[in-house]
């Protein structure tokens, strides 16, 4: 695995790249909300071990990308996807994003759609909050994340290993990987509160059922269902994306966690490969 930095638009964006370009179409991974590209390195290790040229990128304000206080909407942060594909000179990937990187990728799918072979999205892509929640404030006092800065970096990993008992150690450095540590001992979320709260914001303005129906690529989904209410809301989306656009499948992991990539990274690269053996992403 190589990491570098590579210079797209106003920032530079953390890439994190498995083996070399082939004949099969290589994976670009995106993550989620205050995430980053190390919890997607167990699926990497997968579909590098399946035969695939992987890469795993920081968005804007996470991990080691650049940090910007503005540039966090929808349209900004897919800019920055479609101009990383086309300096990178990638031929046509499947781009896969987990949560509101699924609504990142459906988005570059219906505005970029000659960049991309075709797009999954994991437990994700169809986020609408302002569907979910009757104001934005609501939203923000549900959603806002825990003030970590500062924490003990010992006690959050004990805590981090306890909620992921059972989950490959790949996941744990991932989830690790969300977090800066300090000389001090303590550490802080990459991505700052105020700025959480703009990508939550574009998150919110998303409407990814408007576009779903004009997407011309194929769209795979691979949600979760974690047994909860919202599940079974998700269980409606997706139903509703299907009616929409015959190009449209969906792949349920259940039960599972929101981070499933991490959790089942066998599992979850499997399914990718299967649908591109198939010829569903041709």
């Amino acid at each position: 695995m190589t990491h570098r930095l590579v210079p797209v638009g106003d920032i530079h964006m953390a890439v994190r790249e498995w083996a070399s370009p082939n004949q099969r179409p290589s994976v670009v991974l995106v993550h989620g909300l205050a995430s980053n590209s190390l919890l997607w390195q167990g699926a990497a290790a997968e579909l590098v071990a399946l035969g695939y040229h992987v890469i795993a990128i920081d968005q804007r304000g996470h991990g080691r990308s650049t940090k910007p206080d503005d540039g966090y909407d929808m349209s900004t942060v897919v800019d920055d996807l479609a101009t990383l594909l086309e300096v990178l000179h990638l031929e046509r990937p499947v781009v896969a994003g987990q949560s509101w990187g699924g609504n990142v990728v459906v988005d570059l799918a219906h505005r970029h759609p000659d960049l991309v072979r075709g797009i999954c999205a994991v437990d994700g892509g169809l986020i609408s909050l302002s569907e979910r929640f009757g104001s934005w404030d609501e939203c923000v006092e549900v959603l806002q994340p825990p003030r970590l800065a500062g924490v003990d970096g010992a006690a959050f990993e004990r805590m981090l290993r306890r909620s992921y008992s059972g989950w490959p150690e790949s996941a744990i450095t991932g989830a690790l990987g969300n977090m800066q540590r300090h000389d001090d001992g303590t550490m802080s979320p990459w991505l700052t509160f105020d700025r959480h709260l703009k990508v939550l914001r574009g998150l919110w303005e998303h409407t990814p059922h408007e576009i779903v129906a004009a997407i011309r690529c194929p769209v795979l989904f691979t949600p979760a269902d974690s047994g909860d209410e919202w599940s079974r809301h998700k269980r409606d989306d997706y139903q509703r994306a299907m009616r929409q656009n015959e190009r449209v499948r969906v792949e349920w992991f259940s039960p599972a966690h929101h981070d499933l990539h991490a959790q089942y990274p066998a599992r979850w690269a499997a399914v990718l490969h299967e649908h591109i053996m198939n010829g569903f992403f041709s």
